[in-house]
C-alpha cells in the first residue's frame, strides 16, 4: 500500500483520550503521540477542565498535518464532560417545559463553550424516541415521544449548535427507541416492521437532514425489516449506503458508535468490524480500539478489494470538509455571563415535586444516598451535591447511613436511578428497594416525615409506588443534585 493511501485510512480513525482524576490527560500521552503519527481525523474528548481541554485542543490541532474533528458527547450540556464548564438537565427535562426557545439556548450555551475549549463536534442530539418502558439505555436522553414533535425539537437543537460553528450529530440512525437490550453489554434486534420505523422511528433523522445536520451516528443494533442479513445497522451497506444515503438523500458524514461496544464485536475483533463500518458506509470510526490493528485490517481491506478507493476518498473529502468547516476556537461569541447563569436557573425550573407540598427542612438535614447506577459505565459522578448546596444555603446538610434524633426535620433520601450506559436493566435492584423501605420505616420510627428526592429518569422513583412528598430531578449529574439541594432550601422552616 502506498503512503498516502495509508494516511487516508488513518483519517477515518477518531480515538478517545480520556483524563484521569490523578493523571490528567497525561496517561493519554502514548495514544496522542502514536494517533499523530499515524495521521488520524480526529479525537474523542472524555473528561478533563476547561483550561486542561483548551490546551490540549490547541496542541492537537497545532500538531496535526491536517485539521481535527474534537469532539465530545454533551447531551447534557458542556459541563456533563468537562468540569469548570455548564450542566443542564437532560434533553427530557428541558423538553417538557414546552419551550422551544429554551431547547435552542440550551444548545447555544453549549456549543459556546464547547468551541471556546477547541471542541468542534457536539456528539448531539439524541434523536430516539421514547418509545418503551424496556429500553435500558434512552430515557431522560430522548426529546419525547411523538416523532413529529421531536422532528421540530431535533431541528431547532441542530440549527442553534452549528450556528455557533459547532457540528451537531444526529444519533443513533436508523433508531434506538425500541431496544430492550444495552448495546454496551449486547447485541439488540429490533424486529418491527419496516413501514412502522420509517413512518416514525425515521422521522426525526429526516429532519436532522432537512436541517442540514453535519453527522449522524449510527446504531449498534439489528433490524431485520431494514436488512434482512441481520447485521447491525452500523455493518449494514442497505441501511446506510441504501436508506440512509439513497432514499434519504444524506450527503454528510455518517460516523460508527464506538467500535469497541459488546454489541459490534459480537461475533468478530474490533479490527474486523472497522473493516465492516467502512464497507457498510460509515465515513469515520469513533472509538476504533487498537489503531495499529484497525488500521492494519483497512489497509489488507483496501489492498485486496473489500474497500473500493472512491469509497474512501468520498469518505476523506467528508471528514475533511467539515474539520475545515468547523470555527477556531476564539473569544467573539465566548458565553457571557448571563448565559451561564441561565444555565443554572435552567436546572432549577425543570425540577418537579410530586405528593407535594414539600414539608419544610430545618436547620440540620439528614440525608441518606441510595445508589442503584453503581454498577453503571463510566466514572461515576460524586454524590455529595445537594448536601453541598444546601450548605451554601446555610444548612447543616449531613449524609448520614440512617436517621438519628439529630434533627427533627424531614428525612431526605436521595436515590441514584437512571437509564446508563452498562447497567443494563429497566428495574431497580431489590436491595435498592429494600434499602429505601429501611429508611422509611427508620425516620417514622423517630416520628420524621421523609422527602424522597429521584435523580434519574421519573420512571425509576415511581416503581417504589411510595406516596412520600418527591423531588424529581430527572438525572444525578452535580447540576441537578445542587438544584435538587436549592429545592429543598426553598421551604426552610
Amino acid at each position: 500500500m502506498s503512503e498516502p493511501s495509508r494516511r487516508e485510512l488513518a483519517q477515518l480513525l477518531i480515538p478517545v483520550l480520556r483524563w484521569s482524576p490523578s493523571g490528567g490527560f497525561a496517561d493519554t500521552r502514548p495514544l496522542i503521540e502514536q494517533s499523530l503519527a499515524l495521521g488520524v481525523g480526529g479525537f474523542q474528548l472524555v473528561g478533563g477542565e476547561q483550561d486542561g481541554v483548551r490546551a490540549l485542543a490547541k496542541e492537537l490541532q497545532l500538531k496535526s498535518r491536517h485539521p481535527l474533528l474534537i469532539a465530545a458527547d454533551l447531551e447534557r450540556g458542556a459541563g456533563q464532560q468537562f468540569a469548570g464548564a455548564t450542566g443542564l438537565p437532560p434533553l427530557a427535562a428541558i423538553t417538557s417545559l414546552d419551550d422551544i426557545e429554551a431547547l435552542r439556548r440550551a444548545a447555544r450555551l453549549t456549543a459556546r463553550e464547547a468551541r471556546t475549549m477547541g471542541v468542534n463536534w457536539n456528539l448531539s442530539p439524541v434523536c430516539d424516541l421514547d418509545l418503551l418502558l424496556e429500553n435500558p439505555i434512552i430515557g431522560t436522553r430522548a426529546m419525547g415521544t411523538d416523532a413529529r414533535k421531536v422532528a421540530q425539537l431535533v431541528t431547532a437543537w441542530i440549527e442553534a449548535c452549528q450556528a455557533e460553528g459547532v457540528l451537531a450529530c444526529a444519533k443513533h440512525f436508523p433508531g434506538m427507541g425500541r431496544v430492550t437490550r444495552d448495546p454496551n453489554l449486547e447485541l439488540p434486534v429490533v424486529e418491527t416492521p419496516a413501514d412502522q420505523l420509517k413512518e416514525q422511528d425515521l422521522q426525526p433523522f429526516r429532519a436532522a437532514i432537512a436541517g442540514g445536520v453535519a453527522s449522524v451516528m449510527t446504531s449498534h443494533v439489528v433490524y431485520p425489516a431494514l436488512d434482512s442479513s441481520r447485521v447491525p445497522a452500523t455493518l449494514s451497506r442497505e441501511i446506510l449506503q441504501w436508506l440512509l444515503r439513497q432514499q434519504l438523500k444524506y450527503d454528510n458524514l455518517i460516523v460508527a458508535d464506538a467500535m469497541t461496544l459488546a454489541a459490534v464485536v459480537e461475533g468478530r475483533t474490533a479490527a474486523e468490524a472497522a473493516v465492516l463500518a467502512v464497507r457498510g458506509g460509515c465515513d469515520v470510526l469513533m472509538a476504533p480500539g487498537d489503531l495499529e490493528d484497525a488500521l492494519s485490517a483497512l489497509e489488507r481491506a483496501y489492498d485486496d478489494g473489500t474497500l473500493e478507493p472512491e469509497r474512501v476518498k468520498h469518505s476523506v473529502r467528508r471528514r475533511l470538509k467539515w474539520a475545515q468547516w468547523a470555527s477556531p476556537p476564539n473569544d467573539w461569541r465566548r458565553p457571557s455571563g448571563a448565559d451561564t447563569a441561565w444555565g443554572a436557573l435552567l436546572a432549577d425550573k425543570v425540577i418537579r415535586v410530586e405528593h407535594g407540598p414539600l414539608p419544610p427542612v430545618g436547620t440540620i438535614t439528614e440525608m441518606g444516598i441510595v445508589d442503584d447506577d453503581h454498577q453503571a459505565d463510566g466514572p461515576s459522578v460524586e454524590r455529595t451535591g445537594i448536601a453541598e448546596a444546601m450548605r451554601l444555603g446555610g444548612n447543616d446538610a449531613r449524609l448520614v447511613d440512617a436517621p438519628t434524633p439529630a434533627s427533627g426535620g424531614p428525612f431526605v433520601i436521595a436515590l441514584f436511578a437512571d437509564f446508563v450506559a452498562g447497567k443494563g436493566r429497566t428495574t431497580l435492584l431489590p436491595e435498592t428497594v429494600a434499602q429505601v423501605h429501611a429508611l422509611v420505616a427508620q425516620a417514622e420510627a423517630l416520628q420524621r416525615t421523609v422527602i424522597l428526592i429521584g435523580l434519574g429518569d421519573p420512571r425509576w422513583v415511581a416503581q417504589l409506588g411510595m406516596t412520600h412528598p418527591t423531588v424529581l430531578a430527572w438525572g444525578g449529574d452535580r447540576v441537578m443534585q445542587q438544584a435538587a439541594g436549592r429545592g429543598l432550601l426553598r421551604n426552610k422552616k
